[in-house]
């Protein structure tokens, strides 16, 4: 690995410098994020993220078959020699069409709906090849930006990895773009598994009986019985219940409802076995009801990663302590693990610090931006110099 000293000595200042690129950064964030793009209906959004690639000058920009938005800087390196450094930002939020986008500017913050996730991670992306212009910095090898659709919930990674399957060129290297935490450096993917579980009373209930029919007791039913499964603490393990729905009005018993939740593990082979069992649950409380319950899995991953000694972890990890950015190591569950599947070698940044995340008023703070953008800066320099080979 070639000596990074040289780099890092660089970065403080580049940091201060790309403040001059504030107006430009903070306007095609606004204009991004005030574009609504749920999973699924992404494509208003990804047609301005190719303009923007247009007005900066890219040759090569499209929207693939797949709906994801590509924007290719050329690198001036040999044909032959040249691999692709790629960097990612999923380009969906979790705020349905309806949701007010508008974003609320002050001179230190940046609040509205999917702001931190993940409308700073798609401005960063589409600044980058202004900025590293007038930076003067010339990459050698291909610098393929990517803003992927269906990537939340029921997306289940879908825009990447029609992406990946269908990218000819080598890609030596990933940077995914998340807005917040600064610090986040993800190497690695943990097992999980996505799902639902419905609960509906059936029709042929008396409803204006005094009884306990209701699928929200039902549910409770299950709810509990997961809760009261055994889980290991080595390899670490959890089970995220993140969302409940269910019923009309106060006074009439709830003909369905519905839990969100996810099971989360170091090992594949738990994360499986939990499937299992859940399933176990539904088929009993479903047979000693006779409400119908259905588990409905639709998405998951498998454990992997880089290794915390990998070149590029390494280098990234040198960019961060040249930057006084506190690494945060955490697994990831977001693109990073449609990568990993690939063998390709990728981490997961963050850009600024916020809070209030997945709220409509949620909140990102504009001085950080630009130590996490040179965060990024650096990283790229770094896997196209040589110097994470």
């Amino acid at each position: 690995m070639k000596e990074i000293n040289s780099l890092r000595e660089a970065l403080p200042d580049m940091a201060v410098k790309l403040k001059k690129y504030r107006e430009v950064l903070l306007a095609n964030l606004v204009m991004t994020g005030e574009i609504a793009a749920p999973t699924f209906q992404e494509e208003r959004r990804v047609e301005f993220i190719l303009n923007r690639f247009d007005e900066s000058g890219l040759t090569e920009s499209s929207i693939d078959d797949g709906g994801n938005g590509i924007g290719i800087l050329s690198g001036n390196g040999k044909e032959k020699e040249k691999s692709s450094i790629l960097i990612s930002a999923h380009a969906d939020t979790i705020f349905p069409a309806s949701t007010d986008h508008t974003m609320m500017v002050t001179s230190d913050t940046i609040t509205g709906p999917g702001v931190a996730d993940n409308a700073l991670g798609l401005a960063t992306l589409v600044s980058l090849p202004y900025i590293l212009d007038e930076l003067g910095i010339e990459l050698k090898n291909d610098l393929v930006l990517l803003a992927n659709v269906k990537s939340l919930g029921r997306g289940n990674l879908e825009g990447i990895k029609f992406f990946l399957d269908n990218y000819e060129k080598p890609i030596s290297s990933a940077v995914c773009l998340e807005g917040i935490q600064l610090g986040r450096l993800s190497y690695s993917s943990i097992g999980m598994i996505r799902g639902e579980i419905t609960c509906t009373v059936p029709e042929s209930y008396d409803y204006s009986r005094f009884g306990d029919a209701s699928a929200i007791l039902t549910l409770n039913e299950v709810i509990n019985k997961i809760t009261d499964m055994r889980l290991p603490r080595r390899p670490r393990t959890s089970i995220v219940m993140g969302s409940i729905s269910g019923g009309t009005s106060f006074n009439t018993i709830a003909r369905d409802a519905t839990l969100g939740f996810e099971v989360r593990s170091e090992s594949h082979q738990v994360v499986q076995d939990a499937s299992q069992t859940i399933q176990d649950i539904v088929t009993e409380v479903s047979s000693k009801t006779g409400d119908e319950i259905v588990l409905d899995i639709f998405a998951n991953r498998t454990p992997g990663g880089i290794p915390f000694a990998d070149p590029l972890n390494k280098c990234a990890r040198a960019v961060m302590e040249s930057l006084d950015i506190e690494p945060r190591l955490a697994p990831s569950i977001s693109e990073l693990s449609a990568m990993i599947d690939k063998k390709i070698p990728a981490l997961t940044l963050g850009i600024t610090t916020g809070e209030r995340t997945f709220k409509t008023n949620e909140t990102i703070h504009i001085e950080p931006i630009f130590k996490g953008l040179a965060q990024v800066i650096g990283t790229i320099i770094a896997a196209d110099g040589g110097y994470c080979e």
